[in-house]
């Protein structure tokens, strides 16, 4: 445990019950005194306080947009100004190397990547980009929840302005923060870097508002999975493409087959074509049929009994707004949609529905 790292909130965590758990490389709180459960509901109706400090924040000079593109299969070049959209970085096999988020402000394109991949994917684009700065001195929270702006509006009045995946940089108590309306939950809410030194009194002044509640990482898991957003390491990686993932969106109009810019980013060929043609997997919702969860790594059946194996669960647990398991699991395309699964859970196999993603509608301020 002495080699992990913690974070700049450490001690705020502590004195909120915050019970730690290892999460890539850093010491992070998995949940507080209110647990798992009421911290996802708490979520869901009002809003959550996430420390995601751990995560990756990369400034790219303005020039580097078409560099970017070579990485990626996103139309940088055309992203607007206080605009940022997500993206991928594929490998020459089509698969995913990490999934991020790109912004372009007024002085430079500011980056967002996983933990687990964060000195990968900087040494990755340093290879290929000029002028990589990682930023360090920073803390990254996610304030998340229908109530997200009602109490940031309270501090930063400017942001009741702003909509789903605007960015800006707006200044409080004499420091600038770097906020962008989007987040991991399938709710409104804002991403909010702030100067490690100034974090705790934000967080401290958001913690004392009633709407507002300290959120682990058990119910961060919980809430993506049921907004049906991926995981890297889980439901995305290397031998994955965007298109078995249903990412097929993130592919970017202008880089698509008959795009001004087509191609050009690592695995285009097999990429487009699995556009084109189909991929040999896909991404499925499913619904385990009573309440024991199918948690990743399960396998998944054609058949109760014999058949064959068809595919596997990649991110699973229980869903609390949804009262029942869910799952996410990769599966032979050639499974009709309707077909029953069976997930082998302890040397028994237990049958589960396939469903349309997410589980949970998504509302954001368009």
């Amino acid at each position: 445990m002495g080699d992990l790292k913690n974070l700049p909130l450490h001690a705020l965590h502590e004195a909120h019950g915050g019970k730690f758990v290892p999460f890539a490389g850093y010491d992070m709180p998995v949940q507080y005194a209110a647990g798992v459960m009421a911290e996802h509901l708490h979520t869901r109706a009002k809003a959550g306080l996430f420390d995601v400090s751990h995560m990756g924040q990369v400034l790219l000079p303005l020039s580097a947009d078409t560099a970017l593109e070579t990485l990626v299969p996103v139309d940088v070049q055309g992203l607007k100004q206080g605009r940022q959209r997500y993206g991928l970085f594929t490998n020459d096999a089509g698969g995913v190397l990490d999934d991020l988020m790109i912004a372009r402000r007024a002085g430079d394109l500011f980056l967002v990547v996983n933990a687990s991949r964060k000195d990968h994917d900087i040494a990755h684009m340093r290879a290929a980009i000029d002028g990589v700065v990682e930023v360090t001195d920073r803390a990254l929270l996610a304030l998340q929840g229908p109530l997200a702006e009602t109490a940031l509006a309270r501090m930063v009045p400017s942001v009741a302005e702003m909509k789903f995946m605007d960015v800006a940089q707006v200044e409080w108590d004499g420091v600038e923060l770097w906020i962008s309306r989007s987040g991991y939950t399938g709710e409104d809410g804002f991403e909010i870097s702030v100067p490690s030194d100034a974090a705790e009194d934000f967080a401290a002044a958001l913690l004392a508002m009633d709407e507002v509640l300290p959120i682990g990482l058990g119910a961060r898991d919980s809430l993506r999975m049921e907004a049906g957003m991926p995981l890297y390491g889980n439901d995305l990686d290397e031998d994955i493409s965007p298109i078995e993932a249903g990412m097929t969106w993130a592919v970017n109009k202008v880089r698509r087959a008959g795009g001004d810019r087509e191609g050009g980013f690592p695995g285009a060929d097999r990429i487009l074509d699995e556009m084109q043609n189909g991929a040999p997997r896909r991404r499925v919702g499913l619904r385990p049929e009573g309440r024991a969860p199918m948690r990743g790594g399960v396998l998944l059946f054609d058949a109760e009994t014999g058949g064959n194996q068809v595919g596997v669960i990649t991110s699973g647990g229980f869903g609390p707004s949804i009262g029942a398991p869910i799952a996410m699991g990769l599966i032979d395309n050639a499974v009709p949609a309707d077909a029953t699964l069976f997930g082998e859970v302890r040397g028994k196999r237990l049958p589960a529905t396939q469903t349309d993603l997410p589980f949970h509608k998504p509302d954001y301020k368009r």
